[in-house]
């Protein structure tokens, strides 16, 4: 067990970046095709997360053409080159899952003033 550990520490990304939930954010994935990469951006609202260490993630809520679309990315990926905070949200809960249930401007959350 201790080998499995010492691996997941080597994996480990140095620098986390810092995010919580109800944040909005701009998340920069790498995305392969064939033989090019590119990186494509994915703007939304963290509504959870989950695990720790190695396994830790992270998901991602946003509205296309009105259409809700949940992104889950794992923290210490490398095809995650980085996570913008554009804003922060002021929220009392861990999960933000009700926001699935809202429409239009109840789906949104309070910016924190810093």
């Amino acid at each position: 067990m201790d080998a499995l550990k010492l691996i997941a520490q080597d994996s480990l990304k140095s620098e986390v970046p810092v995010i919580e939930i109800g944040d909005t954010v701009k998340v920069h994935v790498k995305i392969r095709e064939g033989e090019k990469e590119r990186i494509q951006v994915f703007e939304g609202t963290i509504i959870a997360r989950k695990g720790s260490g190695i396994s830790e993630t992270f998901t991602v809520r946003r509205l296309s053409y009105g259409v809700g679309v949940e992104r889950v990315f794992p923290v210490h990926s490398p095809n995650v080159a980085k996570v913008e905070v554009v804003r922060h949200g002021r929220v009392r809960r861990s999960k933000l899952y009700y926001l699935r249930d809202r429409v239009g401007k109840a789906a949104k959350v309070k910016e924190q003033i810093r």
